[in-house]
């Protein structure tokens, strides 16, 4: 039974009574909101390792690594590094985007290690092994394209990306309203070449009920993907991106009737001034499922920093609504990211998810800032360090430097603004 069917049968699961603890609410709240939809629990009945996260409305802001392999570098150690550097920072969730050698070996690596919930694309891996196998993505069979989903929800996989609002009717919008970036999304652009070469309906959303077996047999959650998200703020909220978000919302009411959580993937590139609108949207179209955005991304010029546009939206986007924020590293569209880089994106989205939980007023976020401002207030070089979002980089900024005296930094030294009130109230430490 699926943490959704227990839900709607008013059974709260010791996997609820953990989420419920860690939120700080009462395990009730956790059962309505997943039986309503609102609330998701990652969790594969065969991944036993991974501590169970809740990712939905009332509950903190959760985020999402990328690792994985490409053609060019497919080191599997590498990336558990990555994955280890990323949940020891915080990161709430890992999805393994491999597309490199050996998948599913990468896979069951990243799954016997990973001590979060693990997400996959599966369409990578249908592609690439299936271009090996056929030597053309359109003699993928639609056959073939399930065993992959069967095979990783077998291993243990949590959630995985389904593109099942890539229909012909979206592509036919996209024909007729061409965009500067038309399909961003890679997962999208490989569907969208089959079809057009079989002229034949996305197998996900045609046999939309089998993809939901799956899910159902090992209690995947699916995240339906955006593969007509914009990639560049001149795209944001158009046609293509409006009929696939609507798709996504009928689909997501099929699968919740039928006991398998849904998460909403959303865009992508989008300005400022629209991404309130597009949390709206998705929460109306979308009958308030949780909300996974990557980034969103507020600008196209900055290469190299655009762990700081994603955060930027990320920021707004979470404290207007949305649940769950995939990073973007500062290697986003230039090349696979370091360990460094994946460092940079997780810090940069938990900023911004806390910064959003802080205005939502969840949980009890603004007592880590108040402890904070009190080791701060105090001078308290270790107790800041400790509560850094990144402990590591101000501990080496501070080693960095010579204060006269110790209990100041280099910024302002005896002109310490702090100290100098405290003396003149007479509050000194």
């Amino acid at each position: 039974m699926t943490q959704l069917d227990m839900a709607g049968r008013s059974r709260v699961s010791p996997v609820m009574r953990q989420v419920a603890a860690a939120e700080g609410v009462a395990p009730e709240f956790i059962r309505r909101g997943i039986a309503r939809g609102a609330i998701v629990i990652p969790k594969n009945t065969r991944h036993s390792l991974a501590r169970p996260c809740g990712i939905g409305r009332g509950l903190r802001t959760k985020i999402n690594a990328n690792i994985g392999t490409s053609g060019d570098s497919s080191n599997i150690s590498r990336e558990l590094a990555k994955m280890a550097a990323a949940i020891e920072l915080g990161a709430d969730t890992i999805m393994d985007l491999s597309t490199g050698r050996g998948i599913a070996e990468t896979r069951k690596a990243i799954l016997s290690k990973s001590t979060v919930p693990v997400g996959t694309v599966p369409i990578y891996e249908i592609v690439i092994n299936g271009l090996r196998k056929r030597r053309a993505i359109r003699n993928i069979t639609a056959d073939e394209m399930f065993e992959v989903l069967e095979a990783q929800a077998k291993d243990g996989v949590d959630f995985f990306t389904i593109h099942a609002g890539v229909t012909m009717e979206a592509l036919d919008v996209l024909r007729k309203h061409p965009r500067l970036l038309d399909i961003v999304s890679r997962g999208g652009a490989f569907l969208a070449r089959w079809m057009m070469a079989n002229d034949e309906e996305n197998p996900f959303y045609a046999h939309f009920d089998r993809v939901i077996g799956i899910a159902k047999k090992y209690d995947v959650t699916l995240s339906l993907g955006d593969g007509l998200r914009p990639g560049s703020v001149a795209d944001a909220t158009d046609g293509p991106q409006m009929i696939e978000l609507i798709t996504l919302g009928e689909l997501q009411k099929r699968a919740v009737k039928k006991g398998v959580q849904v998460i909403i993937e959303g865009p992508g590139h989008v300005p400022l001034n629209q991404i309130e609108a597009n949390v709206i949207l998705e929460k109306e179209f979308c009958n308030g499922a949780p909300f996974y955005v990557l980034g969103p991304l507020v600008t196209d010029v900055a290469p190299g920093y655009d762990h700081i546009t994603s955060a930027i939206g990320g920021a707004l986007a979470a404290g207007k609504g949305a649940d769950f924020l995939c990073y973007v590293t500062p290697a986003e569209h230039l090349r696979l990211p370091t360990l460094n880089d994946v460092r940079d994106g997780v810090v940069a989205a938990k900023i911004a998810a806390h910064a959003a939980d802080i205005a939502k007023g969840v949980g009890r976020a603004m007592d880590w800032d108040i402890a904070m401002s009190k080791a701060r207030r105090d001078r308290n070089w270790p107790g800041q360090f400790s509560l850094a979002a990144d402990s590591a980089k101000p501990a080496v900024y501070r080693k960095g430097s010579k204060p006269a005296t110790k209990d100041v930094c280099t910024m302002c030294g005896e002109y310490c603004s702090m100290k100098l009130t405290e003396e003149c109230l007479g509050r000194a430490r």
